[in-house]
């Protein structure tokens, strides 16, 4: 009979390293815990530098109230805190720090030095370098606290090799910094990454620090929050619906100036916006909840990103009738023509005659491909007697664009083909046809369209290389610094997508051209969504996948959007063109582009069988 092995005491070095594992998962971890110390401290201005993505180096420099060598000793110990005066303050937490593991768990697998000085006396340091500690000394420094961590996990190995590039662990250590930042205005944040600045805010108001870390554009497109009830008060900004990203990594939500992303939040969130935004697109917000301490837990997550709320669904419930009232109001006389009486309908004339090349319309949509060359007319339609005059070109072109090259004659459509001829446009958003068989077939045109236009550019890519536009005016799109330094990093791969960029300064982007099969876009949206897109983008990706990605975001951008009016022949276009085209069933999201009702699907829903 097996014996059962005894239980022993962990060694302490062991227990405090197990205990880090809780605290400090990766570099941005680390950086969190030291930033929230300076804020509870009283800092005003919190500086921190990272090397190698802060695996080689993390400091953290604050001007807060500092300590003297007593509390500098005890610090480093676990469990000693000057955040909790008494037992029962643990159910009212109303700092960001509490649980006094943050600088022994860090000392427990890296080499710490601790240096600080309060107001009354002269600066001391202290140093931990895999959980043993030196003595206190006397040290030189300005008022406030000064830690510097090196060697992350050099004292648990396998930890290390479970952290991503250098470069990723810093995005998501100047991540956590913008989140914190956000709940703390009045603070200024720096970071440096490497030498090269990549945060830079000063103190400033709530709305300052809105717009300097969410850009103008959100402040011009966003609605005030505000609401109270039962002694919770949420305000803050949250964007209209036409206006959204393509990660919700611009949804900051702060409860009692704690940056958190808790799922229940997240999901009020989802819910307000349901059926106003697209599928897999993420509104964009900045809200601030104030709750009693006492009817919120924090110490139900090791990082204090997941709360707990005592009255859970009364939070949830505030927070989407509010963000929906605000919707309500910023939306006011902003509803689209033909929505309210249900659909608008394009009837389409019977034939009477054969068909006769026209050009097509300039100014509407165009498949790729698609432009001022001669195709098919929509039967029914008689053209004029005499030449059909082109209308002229714009003086100026958006975003200074040079006039395109002339496009190569479209071969002739055929009149009918699996999809059918089109009847008629519903909604400025779905193309109606008729297939031969007499199903009815119906077309998203922007899912559609964007299909189109992501395996024009993925023909061009695997060709040598996608089209690009040089811009008359090179545009300068300002974006926040990590988003800078992630699309100059890849810029050779974004060159070979048509898009050319360089760095404009720390905080902007200059566009020298653009995918020519795009038309006109504008390069802001569009720039902020590949940079989201590579921010997602795991780095081990093949380089094949990376630009295919990058392809769809682009192709969705390139494409006609619902609510565009489209005549007869640009219909038939784009059924014929569907045809034609891999994978046209989906879009590149994978979103059906077309449904069809047979027979049979019409006679079950008239309940004729």
């Amino acid at each position: 009979m097996a014996t059962a092995p005894r239980i022993r005491l962990l060694p302490e070095t062991t227990a405090n390293r197990i205990a880090a594992g809780e605290v400090v998962e990766r570099p941005a971890a680390a950086v969190k815990e030291l930033v929230e110390n300076a804020l509870d401290a009283g800092a005003t201005r919190i500086a921190v530098t990272l090397e190698e993505g802060g695996i080689g180096r993390i400091l953290v420099e604050d001007d807060g109230g500092g300590m003297g060598p007593d509390d500098l000793e005890l610090a480093v110990e676990r469990h000693a805190t000057s955040k909790l005066p008494e037992e029962a303050a643990l159910f009212r937490i109303a700092t960001l720090g509490f649980r006094g593991e943050a600088l022994p768990s860090i000392g427990a697998v890296a080499r710490l030095t601790l240096t600080s000085r309060n107001g009354s006396g002269a600066a001391h340091a202290i140093t931990v370098e895999g959980g043993r500690k030196s003595a206190v000394a006397p040290a030189a420094g300005p008022p406030g606290t000064r830690v510097e961590v090196r060697d992350l996990f050099y004292a648990t190995p396998a930890r290390r090799e479970f952290l991503k590039s250098p470069r990723s662990e810093a995005e998501a250590a100047v991540a956590a910094v913008e989140r914190l930042a956000m709940a703390w205005p009045r603070v200024g944040f720096r970071v440096t990454v490497d030498g090269r600045q990549a945060l830079n805010l000063a103190p400033a108001d709530r709305a300052g620090r809105i717009a300097a870390l969410l850009g103008a554009d959100f402040a011009a497109a966003a609605v005030a929050v505000e609401a109270t009830r039962d002694g919770i008060t949420l305000s803050g900004l949250a964007s209209l619906p036409t206006h959204h990203r393509a990660t919700g990594e611009a949804q900051h939500l702060v409860v009692n100036n704690r940056p958190v992303r808790d799922p229940q939040l997240k999901t009020a969130l989802r819910v307000a916006y349901r059926d106003l935004v697209p599928a897999r697109r993420f509104p964009v917000a900045a809200l601030f909840l104030e709750v009693p301490p006492e009817a919120v837990d924090v110490n139900v997550h090791p990082m204090k990103t997941e709360l707990r709320f005592r009255d859970s669904d009364g939070v949830r419930g505030l927070m989407i009738s509010a963000l929906r009232r605000a919707l309500a109001v910023g939306a006011q006389g902003a509803a689209p023509d033909g929505l309210a009486g249900g659909f608008e309908v394009q009837p389409v004339a019977v034939p009477s005659y054969d068909p006769v090349p026209i050009p097509a319309p300039t100014g509407g949509f165009a498949p790729p491909g698609f432009a001022e060359a001669p195709v098919p007319v929509f039967p029914g339609w008689r053209p004029p007697p005499g030449p059909v005059a082109r209308p002229a070109r714009p003086p100026s072109l958006p975003l200074g664009f040079a006039p395109p090259p002339p496009p190569a004659p479209l071969p002739d459509f055929p009149e009918d083909g699996p999809l059918g001829r089109p009847l008629a446009q519903i909604l400025d958003t779905y193309v109606l046809a008729e297939a031969p068989d007499g199903s009815l077939v119906l077309v998203d045109q922007h899912a559609a369209h964007e299909r189109l236009t992501h395996e024009a550019l993925r023909a061009q890519l695997v060709e040598g290389g996608v089209r690009a536009q040089p811009l008359l005016l090179p545009a300068v799109v300002e974006l926040p610094a990590r988003d800078v330094a992630r699309l100059l990093d890849r810029a050779a791969e974004l060159g070979r997508l048509g898009l050319e960029v360089e760095g404009f300064g720390p905080g902007a982007i200059l566009v020298r051209a653009l995918p020519a099969l795009l038309g006109n876009p504008e390069p802001a949206p569009l720039l902020r969504d590949i940079a989201a897109e590579l921010a997602e983008m795991d780095e081990a990706l093949a380089l094949e996948a990376r630009l295919d990605a990058a392809v769809a975001r682009l192709a969705c951008h390139g494409s006609i959007r619902a609510g565009r009016r489209l005549k007869g022949a640009e219909m038939a276009a784009l059924l014929r063109q569907m045809e034609a085209t891999p994978r046209a069933a989906t879009c590149s999201h994978g979103r059906p582009t077309v449904l069809r009702l047979g027979k049979a699907e019409l006679e079950k829903l008239f309940g004729r069988r």
